[in-house]
């Protein structure tokens, strides 16, 4: 005869608790299994709005360095308007991108006015038919090319800090 109680369904208390205990182990695990990949899926969105941040840098990075190039090929040489196409270029490239980067918009604006006042420092075309340049228009040339480079220094400076920004904006 059989003393033991069973419960209406045919199990003893033992193996209900054990079925309790697994389904309880099972509902950790799948919390915790839900917390993480939650924790994993924002991650990932931080990543992938990361990515989407820097490739908005990138032309703008890209230009950045052609203007570098550019106006460090003008070093130290007095400059006529006709040597400054490869700078004009470049900038009405970052211009055109100037209100569609909030972040950089500001470092762009003043690349951009350091590019206008280094333009305005070109030297006029020398005359075809004059050989000899005066004492006088020689030392008014010879200012205008110290206030040139100047500008360009000023624009140099202006490109490596929008450079900066756009390195501190990349690594977060």
């Amino acid at each position: 005869m059989m003393t033991s109680n069973t419960l209406a369904i045919g199990t003893s208390a033992g193996i209900l608790v054990a079925t309790t205990v697994a389904a309880l182990v099972t509902g950790a695990l799948t919390t915790y299994t839900l917390l993480h990949h939650q924790q994993v899926f924002t991650w990932l969105q931080k990543v992938r709005h990361k990515d989407r941040a820097n490739a908005e840098l990138d032309k703008p990075d890209q230009w950045l360095s052609d203007l570098y190039q550019a106006q460090c090929r003008l070093t130290q040489k007095p400059c006529h308007i006709g040597d400054f196409e490869d700078i004009v270029q470049i900038t009405n490239m970052i211009k055109g991108v100037v209100d569609h980067t909030e972040v950089i918009g500001p470092d762009l604006t003043k690349v951009v006015e350091r590019v206008e006042e280094y333009l305005v420092t070109a030297l006029p075309e020398p005359e075809p038919d004059s050989s000899a340049v005066l004492l006088p228009e020689h030392r008014s040339l010879l200012v205008k090319a110290m206030k040139q480079e100047n500008a360009r220094v000023e624009l140099t400076r202006a490109v490596v800090a929008a450079q900066q920004r756009i390195t501190q904006l990349r690594r977060g």
